[in-house]
């Protein structure tokens, strides 16, 4: 026995959340705790950028998105998910390719503490 001729399934071969996840790219944890950690004198304005929504001028550090103008920032601000960014960035620093090698056993040996001998 075959497939039905008349039963029409449909192919769910294309994740599409997946493909509109893609689409916006954010640094990484690293990252944006790295730029976080830099004197406001660094943090100045960027330049105007056509490309970018509002000129480049509207700009979450923490979420690293940029908005098209002050009010949809702001609304941004009061959202669940950039308050879980702003508190994962603000406690201690993400992991490092440093810490991933320790764990994986490939760093510097710890032998413990050495022993007094006589």
């Amino acid at each position: 026995m075959g497939k039905c001729p008349n039963r029409k399934v449909k192919k769910r071969r294309l994740s599409h959340k997946t493909a509109r996840r893609d689409k916006f790219l954010v640094k990484g944890d690293d990252l944006v705790y790295a730029e976080l950690q830099k004197p406001d004198m660094e943090k100045k304005l960027s330049p105007l950028d056509e490309d970018l929504p509002g000129m480049g001028q509207h700009y979450c550090l923490h979420c690293d998105r940029y908005f098209s103008n002050v009010s949809v920032r702001d609304e941004h601000f009061k959202t669940k998910k950039h308050k879980k960014r702003v508190k994962l960035l603000s406690g201690p620093a993400p992991h490092t390719q440093l810490d991933a090698e320790l764990a994986a056993g490939m760093g510097m040996p710890d032998n413990g503490l050495k022993l007094m001998s006589m």
